[in-house]
């Protein structure tokens, strides 16, 4: 059985920074593309950043420059370290994988696409308040 789990979260003065943490299990491949998003309250989900198995990263307009994807060596913990946090940044945020093909993301030209993405961990709440 695949399991996202994700954790980090929690309160965060703006400018302040918070890592998120996705450790993966039951997953039987070892090459995937893996990805945050968020969701906020009354919004869309919206993809945050992904990287796939050589590292290769891409980030939304949003978040880039603050925000860091990483895996671990063994690829089966995701990072997002969010550095200058901001109050709308404030949301649940999501670890997934993709696993279609072979280690790479659907495109790195753009932000991760939920639609390609079909494991989900449950979410781990990040609040920035103003």
């Amino acid at each position: 059985q695949v399991q996202l789990q994700e954790s980090g979260g929690g309160s965060v003065q703006t400018g302040g920074s918070l890592r998120l943490s996705c450790a993966v299990s039951g997953y039987p491949e070892d090459r995937y593309c893996m990805g945050w998003f968020r969701q906020a309250p009354g919004k869309e989900r919206e993809g945050v950043a992904q990287i796939d198995n050589d590292g290769a990263t891409s980030y939304g307009a949003s978040v880039k420059g603050r925000f860091t994807i990483s895996r671990d060596s063994t690829k089966t913990t995701l990072y997002l370290q969010m550095d200058n946090v901001r109050p709308d940044d404030t949301a649940m945020y999501y670890c997934a994988i993709d696993g279609r093909f072979s280690g790479y993301c659907y495109t790195l030209m753009q932000p991760p696409d939920s639609k390609y993405f079909y494991y989900w961990g449950r979410g781990t709440q990040v609040t920035a308040p103003h």
